[in-house]
């Protein structure tokens, strides 16, 4: 019953309405304020989370909800409640789980870049490279999240690197925090990475992974164009 009703549409429908509700009450609330930082980012939010939709209709490529809610919710924590609502001062904590639920969905989606091109036969390769490849491109985001942390910082003004509370956890804060953020940050890209990648070369294998196998499939039934050529090749 549970599983069902993450499914459902209209569940994914009515979060993501109450979502964007209170991005725009929050934009609003930041434009009276005159707090043009938070406005931003509750307007860039806003826009975010029409991403899967945007990618439905330029590439013709559609998620599964489950897929999409995920999206919608990390956005959500990453940049919202994350920066807007000081979570990643607030508690220590909250960058981390951000990090290593990250690593994990852009292994995912490293995964499934290629496992596209692999099924459909626009590509000849074997499962640990396309594992490898996962990891590699969950951790090539999570390094360019960094350097984009340390441009906002450095040359806007922004707090990204330092807002993460490891002052109220060391008691002081210090460059050397920063980089010690900043290192932990890839460890746990790396960590959430290396579960995503593991888990698709076992699918690759024939194996069944908690969860993983079943979103795949649902991700095949759902882009039938992307797994034409190997169903026709099945069928000769």
């Amino acid at each position: 019953m549970t599983v069902r009703i993450f499914r459902s549409k209209g569940f994914y429908f009515y979060l993501n309405l109450i979502i964007r509700i209170v991005l725009v009450i929050a934009f609003g609330i930041a434009l009276w304020e005159q707090n043009w930082l938070n406005a931003f980012l509750s307007l860039l939010t806003l826009f975010l989370t029409f991403l899967p939709f945007i990618v439905k209709k330029r590439h013709k490529l559609e998620l599964p909800e489950e897929i999409q809610l995920v999206i919608i919710l990390f956005i959500y924590a990453g940049i919202f409640l994350g920066g807007v609502s000081e979570f990643y001062y607030r508690f220590w904590w909250w960058d981390s789980l951000l990090h290593a639920v990250g690593g994990i969905g852009l292994g995912f989606a490293g995964f499934l870049i290629l496992y596209s091109l692999y099924q459909s036969g626009k590509l000849e390769t074997s499962p640990f490279l396309i594992a490898l490849f996962s990891f590699c491109f969950a951790l090539a985001i999570g390094a360019l999240w960094e350097i984009f942390e340390f441009v906002m910082d450095s040359f806007f003004g922004f707090n990204m690197q330092e807002a993460r509370g490891l002052e109220k956890v060391y008691g002081y804060f210090d460059t050397r925090l920063g980089l010690l953020d900043t290192i932990w940050d890839l460890i746990l890209d790396s960590f959430g990475a290396l579960v995503a990648s593991f888990s698709g070369y076992l699918y690759l294998k024939n194996k069944e992974v908690f969860l993983f196998d079943k979103i795949v499939k649902r991700f095949e039934k759902k882009n039938p164009l992307f797994f034409k050529k190997k169903e026709e090749e099945a069928g000769d």
